[in-house]
């Protein structure tokens, strides 16, 4: 608006932030220093209310940009408003977390990336097939940054693993037959051999052996069975227990 007085000599002062009435009225007793037009966008009614009266006393006048559209509103939704302020900030800022945890996670699928893997949220270990790709997904669209790194037998985990807090890594086992199901049909998807050793019981079950080696001598991983868990369960007591510990 106010570019359509270029000529005017304007200057604008921005008061954000105002909770309650003593920021208010700190507002306007500075407006009235240099007396001016207040515009407002204060969704809580009380605090508009309590700003007009304040700016009356001080000869100021005051223009509400949000009043008229929340009572319109609430006419045609039939609901009151919240009234709270920073609402908008905070949607806002959940969607940004979610975001950039989708963008991390995403680059941290499989092992990768694994210089920044000390800022993961949660870091899940495990062997193929055991869901750590579908479950980093989704624990990122609840806002944590998760990492996955494959567990292969034979082959040390990066040592990467073992710099960061111990308390953030969730190990995940799986019944040797289930796991046989699931590499089965992988295979059969890629077109590939069901047969190879990939998916044969007995080396998935000397691998699962090596898992749980591996989990034996690291005491503050949460283990999570994932057998009979569906993504969202298995997620769903990772944050629980994240959330006990002080984690999440």
């Amino acid at each position: 608006m106010l570019s359509q007085f270029r000529d005017a000599d304007i200057k604008v002062h921005r008061f954000n932030q105002i909770r309650n009435q003593a920021d208010m009225k700190r507002a306007v007793e500075a407006a009235a220093e240099q007396p001016g037009l207040i515009i407002c966008t204060l969704v809580n009614r009380e605090l508009a209310q309590f700003l007009q009266d304040e700016a009356e006393q001080s000869a100021l006048e005051v223009i509400d940009l949000l009043g008229p559209i929340l009572y319109k509103l609430s006419d045609i939704l039939g609901l009151a408003p919240q009234q709270e302020p920073g609402l908008l900030y905070e949607i806002n800022a959940e969607y940004h977390k979610r975001v950039d945890a989708v963008n991390f996670t995403v680059k941290q699928d499989d092992g990768q990336e694994l210089r920044y893997l000390y800022k993961a949220d949660i870091v899940l270990v495990g062997a193929s097939r055991t869901s750590k790709t579908p479950l980093s997904m989704y624990l990122a669209h609840k806002g944590f940054k998760v990492a996955n790194i494959p567990l292969v037998k034979g082959i040390n985990p990066p040592k990467e693993l073992f710099e960061i807090d111990q308390n953030r890594i969730v190990a995940l086992l799986i019944d040797a037959k289930r796991l046989v199901e699931l590499r089965t049909a992988r295979l059969m998807q890629l077109q590939q051999n069901p047969r190879s050793k990939y998916a044969s019981y007995d080396e998935i079950l000397d691998e699962l052996i090596c898992c749980k080696q591996l989990y034996r001598k690291n005491s503050k991983w949460l283990t999570i069975d994932v057998t009979h868990r569906s993504v969202e369960e298995s997620a769903g007591e990772i944050i629980k227990k994240f959330t006990a510990l002080g984690l999440a």
